[in-house]
């Protein structure tokens, strides 16, 4: 399997980017575990704090990745040159125009990805030259496209090309990764199931909302986005819990991006994670989260994905 053998895994499994939440103790422990780390490096990270998340992420001693956004990288460069100072196993571009970056991160040996959440996100992948293609379903938590789910848009994207391709989206155990592999993929782009684990960043209050959720309980928009003011752009909505603050500015995106009201209650609801104002980003495997695990944990979960795989076999 491509996934396993380039970067010397034992499950196939890359931890998704989560800014807030994958720092460098959850993206080391994912990779000690036996999966990909990722680091996820959001717009309001300084240079430094990649630099020194990323230190962190190195101690496993195992490869591990950094993920960015390329909407972002253009407003800070600075991002850009972190990482390729600390010339991580993988980096994942996504999310705007990302092909002015692929050579200069493959030139220092750096595998490139790209989240792709329709066919045509895909072909302009392969043209752009990524040897990693992410088939982002529209249940996957997080920022992306919400116009296709994540089999039918898996399959379509093994037909297009003998690339590499990851499953993200719904994906919360190993049943779903023994079926995203079945169908061809390399491996599984999972996010929401490390959420409330013991080494990621999430907040208390945050973790035990999403404990409490179950698999109803998301919405896609970009209601967080237009109160946050961080510059995403509106084709790429994002996945979350649904809650107070999204009901109230639902339908009323466009007048929230300049109401001063709106944007301060959202950054107060931020900054004391109120699960009632603040962004929850979970996909739709978010009902499988019924406690606090470590990475390791979780990764142990997945790795029964063999015996589903050999079930369908018989």
């Amino acid at each position: 399997m491509w996934l396993t053998e380039k970067f010397g895994l034992s499950v196939p499994v890359v931890g998704a980017p989560m800014a807030n939440v994958s720092g460098g103790k959850l993206t080391a422990a994912i990779s000690a575990a036996g999966g990909l780390g990722m680091l996820g490096a959001g717009s309001a990270v300084s240079a430094d704090w990649i630099r020194t998340e990323g230190a962190v992420a190195s101690r496993s001693g195992k490869p591990y990745g950094v993920g960015l956004m390329a909407w972002s990288v253009k407003d800070h460069p600075e991002h850009l040159d972190a990482v390729l100072e600390l010339k991580p196993a993988l980096v994942s571009l996504s999310f705007g125009n990302y092909s002015p970056y692929v050579g200069m991160l493959q030139k220092e040996g750096i595998v490139v990805a790209t989240q792709a959440g329709t066919v045509a996100d895909a072909r302009e992948a392969i043209d752009a030259g990524v040897e990693v293609i992410v088939a982002r379903g529209a249940e996957a938590g997080g920022h992306g496209r919400n116009a296709v789910a994540t089999l039918p848009l898996l399959q379509a994207i093994l037909d297009l090309t003998d690339l590499p391709v990851l499953a993200g989206g719904g994906i919360s155990g190993p049943r779903g990764l023994a079926a995203v592999l079945a169908a061809g993929a390399a491996g599984a782009w999972i996010g929401t199931a490390f959420l409330t684990c013991v080494e990621a960043l999430t907040p208390s209050s945050v973790r035990a909302r999403v404990i409490e959720a179950d698999e109803t309980e998301t919405v896609y928009g970009t209601v967080f986005d237009a109160a946050s003011r961080a510059g995403w752009p509106d084709e790429f909505g994002g996945r979350a819990l649904r809650n107070a603050y999204f009901d109230t500015w639902e339908g009323r995106e466009e007048a929230l991006k300049t109401d001063d009201v709106g944007h301060t209650d959202y950054v107060d609801g931020v900054r004391s994670a109120d699960p009632a104002r603040t962004s929850i980003y979970a996909g739709q495997g978010v009902g499988a989260l019924t406690s606090q695990l470590t990475a390791a944990q979780v990764l142990d979960g997945f790795a029964r994905y063999r015996t589903y795989l050999q079930a369908a076999l018989r």
